[in-house]
């Protein structure tokens, strides 16, 4: 099933699932509000069907509008480890970006004033259904709500200043975040699906979930043991090789450019990118 979040054509924010171009309205179904509230509730598949409407009638939001924590894994395939010159390490590189940085699908990534060295990043999302504390291993992925496509834009100038990631990860309108949340049973097996980033309708990116050195199940845990996770929470897996920050020349986003992440079975995120005003 995928669910997704959106305005309505009266303007309100709401959810529901879509099965090709129609959307069933969630919201008035039941006591939440949104996405979010439904995981925490465990009540999204009781939810009953509301409104129907066509998917081009909708503003879509991020799926998930207002994650409690986004927490993004850093240098996760081989391919990206090697181009950054980084030594290997015996754990996860976790870094957070904040939730006001997001956008949906079909909106723009925001290029900041302070910088030109905007850089794409396709990656796997992981959102928790259901929360916990010191999570094992071998049942991590039953704590699973869905997958999305996110592409985790870097300002990589400002990400470098000096030897942690957060500044250049959180710059507003940069985490692109959707179209929509698809359920595990929908998605199969996870390890056969590829991230592919285009950058103007070129690829720049693509690798299999497969070579992810931390998979999913040991990033879940890994993190429950610092912080407790919880219904909403999002985690974007990492990226491939083959960012433009390591390119010769340098391959930056622009104004004008438009940058997608398609992962199979999951979706395509596509986004345009314009300078901040």
């Amino acid at each position: 099933m995928k669910y997704l979040s959106y305005c309505r054509p009266d303007g309100r924010a709401s959810f529901g699932r879509t099965d090709g171009n129609e959307v069933i309205d969630l919201r008035g179904s039941g006591p939440v509000a949104d996405l979010r509230a439904a995981l925490e509730a465990g009540v999204l598949h009781d939810l009953q069907d509301g409104e129907s409407f066509k998917l081009s009638q909708l503003v879509l939001l991020p799926p998930i509008p207002n994650p409690g924590k986004i927490l993004c894994v850093g240098l996760n395939y081989e391919t990206h480890r090697k181009e950054t010159g980084r030594a290997a390490a015996n754990h996860p590189a976790i870094f957070t970006r904040f939730a006001d940085t997001l956008i949906a699908h079909r909106a723009s990534l925001v290029r900041p004033k302070v910088s030109t060295d905007f850089d794409y990043e396709g990656e796997l999302a992981v959102v928790i259904g259901k929360g916990g504390r010191a999570i094992p291993r071998d049942s991590a992925l039953s704590h699973v709500a869905g997958y999305a496509c996110f592409n985790d834009a870097s300002v990589r100038d400002w990400q470098r200043h000096n030897i942690q990631f957060t500044p250049g990860k959180n710059f507003p309108g940069t985490g692109g975040f959707g179209p929509w949340m698809v359920t595990p049973d929908e998605v199969g097996q996870l390890a056969a699906r590829n991230v592919v980033t285009r950058l103007n309708d070129q690829i720049v990116q693509s690798q299999s979930v497969a070579e992810m050195i931390w998979p999913v199940p040991e990033i879940i845990a890994y993190i429950s043991v610092f912080t407790a996770l919880a219904a909403g929470d999002v985690i974007a897996t990492g990226t491939p090789g083959g960012v433009g920050s390591k390119r010769v020349p340098p391959l930056w986003m622009k104004a004008g450019d438009s940058i997608s992440v398609e992962i199979e079975g999951i979706g395509q995120l596509i986004n345009n990118v314009v300078d901040e005003t």
